[in-house]
């Protein structure tokens, strides 16, 4: 599963640093019309994948998640090889709109490996296989931008697609699937209805709230990206633009790689929602100076200060969603999970496009830092009430409770 999500992350972000330059080849465009679409082509993905990721999270605690996961590759193949054809803006988006039905390769292996690992060593083994998405995200960009700078856009499109079929052939030849309804009699329950896993979430409000903290993370996280390119464009000039914006996206992957096993293991030790709030206000932090930036390398050192605060928040969120939620009801929590972080990655590029076209770029790094610290105070505020709160006053009053 580490070398799937290598090929699969490494193959989606490739596209990244040209995406909103592959639209100026469509037309003689105004800047805020390419930056308006490039949020809204970059967002549309994830309309689809908000819809579909709990349903085939629900597929999956049924009938297993290999089979899902070669599907996935196989839709996101086709539609990335069509991408390479395409001569308008609007067959741009509609494919963009088609490959959200199968984006949800990544979190459905982490489902996969989450509900066979035990809850002890949950983060460390996330954090160890996020690794594999993080590694394919950091040289994705680069190779992206240098295939673009050699090859054109189009062309690059049809041969990202290659690797993300290969990605499909590894997981049908090389992983074995432990059905979890072979271990999980000591559980008493083999299956839970929809609305039972609504009110299992409902009625833990941490939870509930790491899952919300998820569309804040990812609105955070993604208004810039779409419109990445053009800033580094502004600050550094149109000289290697695909290669140089490459290099901004995989800085962040490069800190991500190097912290977020580390934050996993720590999470293990002393608590995931300790680290997770901690991390969010520490992306808060390093987010805010993007605004001032004046070169290209101050840009990458920050891209990579926000890589090593970010690298922690996934495998960390779902080791304690794997800790809260049985095991025959994981797939489909986690897919509510990962919609909530779709519904994020949607309002995400479609605000920093906007933000960007209305006000200038700097205004989106002032929006992403809020949001990020914002986020920190929500978690912080519901652990208080009610995990660190609760236990004290049982520690208090022993009798009582």
């Amino acid at each position: 599963m580490w070398f799937a999500n290598f090929f699969i992350a490494g193959s989606i972000t490739m596209v990244l640093p040209f995406i909103s330059l592959y639209i100026e080849e469509f037309g003689n465009f105004s800047g805020s019309y390419v930056q308006n679409w490039s949020g809204w082509i970059f967002a549309i993905t994830f309309v689809t994948a908000f819809i579909f990721s709990p349903v085939w999270g629900r597929i999956g605690d049924k009938y297993g998640r290999k089979n899902i996961l070669i599907l996935s590759s196989m839709g996101l193949g086709l539609s990335v090889f069509l991408m390479g054809f395409a001569d308008s803006v609007w067959e741009l988006f509609l494919l963009r709109l088609f490959m959200g039905i199968f984006t949800g390769f990544i979190p459905m292996s982490q489902a996969l490996i989450s509900t066979q690992t035990p809850k002890e060593i949950a983060g460390r083994v996330l954090g160890t296989l996020q690794t594999g998405s993080i590694t394919g995200s950091l040289m994705g960009p680069l190779l992206g931008g240098a295939l673009a700078d050699s090859f054109g856009y189009a062309s690059t499109f049809k041969w990202i697609s290659i690797t993300i079929f290969l990605s499909g052939f590894i997981v049908l030849f090389g992983v074995r699937e432990i059905l979890i309804k072979s271990t999980e009699s000591a559980e008493g329950q083999q299956s839970y209805t929809s609305k039972e896993v609504l009110l299992h979430i409902a009625g833990n409000p941490v939870l509930l709230v790491v899952m919300l903290i998820s569309t804040l993370v990812q609105i955070a996280h993604f208004s810039i990206q779409p419109i990445l390119s053009l800033y580094v464009a502004e600050i550094h000039g149109p000289a290697s633009i695909a290669f140089f914006s490459g290099m901004a996206f995989s800085a962040a992957g490069l800190g991500n790689l190097l912290m977020t096993r580390r934050w996993g293991r720590l999470g293990d030790r002393i608590g995931y929602i300790k680290i997770l709030i901690f991390l969010l206000f520490m992306a808060g932090i390093v987010y805010f100076p993007g605004a001032f930036v004046t070169n290209i390398w101050q840009l990458v050192i920050l891209r990579f200060l926000l890589g090593i605060s970010i690298g922690g928040i996934i495998p960390v969120r779902i080791a304690y969603i794997r800790q809260e939620a049985p095991l025959s009801m994981q797939g489909e929590v986690l897919g509510y999970n990962t919609s909530l972080r779709f519904l994020g990655n949607i309002i995400g590029p479609a605000l920093g496009g906007m933000l960007a076209g209305l006000f200038g770029f700097s205004a989106v790094f002032f929006v992403t830092s809020s949001l990020l610290i914002i986020s920190g105070v929500i978690m912080l505020a519901a652990w208080y009430k009610h995990e660190y709160a609760g236990k004290r006053r049982k520690q208090t009053h022993p009798l009582s409770s």
